[in-house]
């Protein structure tokens, strides 16, 4: 998974014409791991950094030199990782993207069933959280093979952790909608939940978003945006939402703007107040003047409200 707007990614410039995954048989090559290896007949899901290469664990080095086959959001990237980590991919590397993962997930699964190890990467992050590699998971589980991961950087994780917004509970929400008019009712549809949640974003959009998400959620909102997460310009902003719309756009005017890849955090809605026994006993007495008899309003409110009905009951009668 990748902070990076997947969504505004077009397809690898991977040839169409390369062979089918299912062109490597599991174990045909030198150095292939052997039946007794922890990853044998399993897809893999690797977590590649999101910025800083050190973040590279020494497990996805093994399995980029070890495994059968690679599946790769984007080959060209995966190679360029390859080399910065100063590894040989052994294996044959395949496309894998938005694009051919539903027609390629059963190639790469006929190697795992063979007994082999397909490493599925994105182009940085964990796999299946916004980028490819939830099809492939689930026609797995649908033919009963093995789905394993080597866990590493994610940008929600991160961008959650460095937030100051409370992490106990938490929603990722992916991409914000592009189009003004549908943003904003995914954004109001969203203004009563509890949780923190987790956005992505793109660098041209971000201001307009904060805007939308002021007006969704209110300008007081607590929010961090989190951007360039493990790079050299890495840096969070915390504030309200209003602070933060305000330092969106005093960048903007300066020409600089927000760069890079970003992740938006926002605190979820404070809880509401409870209504008070009186407010509840002048809703009983509306029901009660639009004909329903008194204790059957009463018990029905104080049902819903979580009050005990004695005292509703009490107030409703102490109102008339």
């Amino acid at each position: 998974m990748t902070a990076h707007p997947a969504a505004e990614r077009g397809p690898d410039a991977s040839s169409p014409d390369e062979p089918p995954a299912t062109t490597v048989p599991a174990g045909a090559r030198r150095g292939a791991p052997d039946a007794g290896a922890p990853e044998a007949g399993a897809v893999v899901l690797a977590a590649t950094p999101i910025g800083n290469v050190e973040d590279a664990s020494p497990r996805l080095r093994r399995l980029l030199a070890e495994a059968d086959v690679v599946a790769a959001e984007d080959t060209r990237r995966l190679h360029a990782l390859a080399a910065r980590l100063g590894v040989t991919v052994g294996g044959r590397v395949t496309s894998y993207h938005e694009h051919n993962e539903t027609a390629r997930a059963d190639e790469l699964l006929d190697v795992v069933a063979g007994g082999g190890t397909v490493v599925v990467v994105s182009d940085a992050g964990m796999p299946v959280v916004s980028d490819p590699g939830y099809r492939v998971v689930a026609r797995a589980v649908e033919r009963g093979l093995r789905v394993t991961s080597a866990p590493g950087p994610s940008a929600v994780l991160t961008a959650l952790a460095l937030s100051g917004l409370p992490t106990d509970r938490f929603t990722f929400e992916g991409f914000v909608p592009r189009k003004a008019g549908e943003r904003a009712r995914w954004l109001t549809a969203l203004a009563a939940e509890p949780r923190t949640m987790v956005f992505f974003e793109a660098p041209h959009r971000i201001t307009e978003t904060l805007r939308a998400m002021a007006e969704a959620f209110g300008d007081g909102r607590p929010a961090a945006v989190c951007r360039e997460l493990t790079k050299t310009y890495e840096e969070a902003l915390r504030g309200s939402l209003a602070e933060l719309v305000a330092e969106a756009e005093e960048r903007a005017a300066d020409g600089d703007g927000l760069r890079g890849e970003i992740c938006v955090v926002v605190g979820g809605a404070p809880p509401r107040e409870a209504p008070g026994v009186e407010d509840l006993a002048a809703e009983v007495l509306a029901r009660v003047a639009a004909g329903e008899r008194l204790k059957a309003a009463v018990a029905d409110v104080a049902t819903t409200a979580g009050v005990p009905k004695r005292d509703l009951y009490a107030a409703a009668l102490a109102a008339r």
